[in-house]
């Protein structure tokens, strides 16, 4: 035996080289444990499990086809870098923020169905006050908007107040009024003497300045805003291809699709630049009509390849463009909907044709449902039903409290029967609230010193002059 203080033996070269190979492999191994176990946690966090490792792994799928949009769009805003690496900053175990598409969900499924019905509806009244039907309109039957004519029109100081009053009267409501006119210029004007006079589209057309008609837009946009309006019935995409035509006679900006097209289109995004929002008409075109659709319903047989070959040019550029409110007229196209039913009413030309051929996904209002053309041949209520069948998204009553109470009740009644859909109200008035939300419309009130700061202004007029020496 040796003593404890004798000399170990040491051991040779071959051990030594072992020990440290085992070493290396045993400090792979932990390493590669130390990853396994630190992607099973993020696993875990993102499960919301973490600390439960005894417990299966269940694969988390609910809700995923659902989000699939929202990354989609996600990686395409935020991209990533050339050498395929994700991008800096982003956390993937967060849950995804809500979209306005979300919140726009969220806010139709709170909504009853009296307050959907009456965001589709745009009313006219009389008078340079408000009265007690519009009072009932707006805080008890929430509807989506109003339109002004020149009979409602006094002065300055009364149009401010009457917009601010309707402004007032919706507060305790979800959204925001539309408070509408027709304001093209020229012959159809509606704000009071001291806003700037343009001659009609028609002289403006033979100019054919895309640069001074959308200054022209601009202008008619920044004074409507003055007084407090937020949309506008123009510009008119309408071909002046009738000399006979007297309802669009001059308010269209030519003779020819190219020059309707381009003129149209720069005022609608001089309308646009203002913060109002434009709107394309009278869809799919009323140039070529003899009859006035005020007075009884006009009769087109053109066929849908002269139609795209023509009057449809200047809606398909300006949907391009970026259009957010079509016009449909009352025009009967026996030719293209052998139903007999007027566009407005027609599902062929809202749905078919305007919306899946031409691809506008953006409000659809009706003209003036107690036009002629319309009361003639239709109850308001059985025709506010065809419209929102057909797709159209508002329904425009101009005149008359009576008429525009059954078209609310027709269309509720419609939807308890199961005529509509939930969905099909739901669909409009996703687009509604969409608009309403993009042009950041609210209740606040106006201020009278907008008016006299830039309505009828001298740079203004001197846009105007640039037409009026021309002609």
């Amino acid at each position: 035996m040796r003593g404890k203080h004798a000399k170990k033996p040491k051991p040779s070269g071959g051990i030594i080289a072992l020990i440290i190979l085992l070493a290396v492999i045993i400090s792979i191994a932990a390493a590669a444990n130390v990853d396994v176990i630190k992607s099973k946690l993020a696993e875990l966090q993102g499960s919301n499990m973490a600390g439960q490792l005894g417990q299966e792994l269940e694969p988390q799928t609910d809700g995923l086809e659902k989000r699939t949009d929202s990354v989609q769009n996600q990686d395409s805003d935020a991209g990533s870098s050339d050498n395929g690496t994700e991008s800096s900053g982003s956390n993937e175990n967060e849950p995804p923020a809500n979209t306005e598409e979300d919140e726009i969900q969220a806010l139709i499924s709170t909504m009853s169905l009296d307050e959907k019905i009456g965001q589709m509806l745009i009313i006219g009244f009389d008078g340079y006050k408000v009265n007690t039907q519009v009072v009932t309109m707006i805080k008890d039957r929430n509807i989506g908007g109003v339109i002004l004519f020149n009979r409602n029109v006094q002065g300055d100081k009364q149009l401010v107040q009457l917009n601010n009053e309707l402004k007032s009267l919706n507060k305790n409501n979800r959204l925001p009024l539309f408070i509408s006119a027709d304001h093209e210029g020229g012959r159809i004007s509606r704000l009071p003497r001291r806003a700037t006079d343009f001659p009609p589209n028609l002289a403006i057309g033979k100019k054919d300045s895309t640069e001074l008609s959308q200054k022209i837009g601009s202008v008619l946009g920044s004074e409507m805003k003055a007084y407090g309006f937020n949309l506008d019935f123009a510009p008119v995409l309408d071909i002046f291809s009738n000399p006979k035509n007297t309802v669009i006679g001059d308010r269209s900006f030519g003779k020819d699709p190219y020059t309707v097209g381009r003129l149209g289109i720069a005022t609608m995004k001089g309308i646009k630049s203002a913060g109002v929002i434009p709107v394309a008409k009278h869809f799919p075109g009323h140039g070529d009509t003899t009859v006035d659709s005020h007075m009884e319903l006009p009769i087109s047989y053109k066929s849908l390849q002269q139609l795209k070959s023509f009057e449809l040019l200047p809606f398909g550029e300006a949907i391009e463009q970026g259009a957010d409110i079509v016009m449909v007229a009352h025009i009967k196209l026996p030719e293209i909907d052998k139903s007999g039913l007027p566009a407005s009413l027609s599902s062929v030309i809202i749905t078919n044709l305007l919306r899946d051929d031409m691809g506008f996904d953006g409000v659809v209002i009706t003209d003036d449902m107690e036009m002629g053309a319309i009361v003639k041949h239709y109850n308001i209520g059985d025709a506010a039903v065809k419209a929102i069948e057909a797709g159209a998204d508002i329904i425009l009553v101009c005149h008359t409290y009576k008429n525009q109470i059954e078209a609310i009740e027709a269309i509720s009644e419609a939807v308890n029967d199961g005529r509509i859909s939930q969905q099909r109200i739901d669909q409009s008035v996703r687009r509604i609230v969409m608009l309403k939300q993009k042009y950041e419309l609210s209740d606040e009130p106006g201020n009278i010193d907008d008016v006299f700061k830039y309505v009828g202004s001298k740079a203004h007029k001197n846009i105007a002059d640039e037409v009026y020496m021309e002609n």
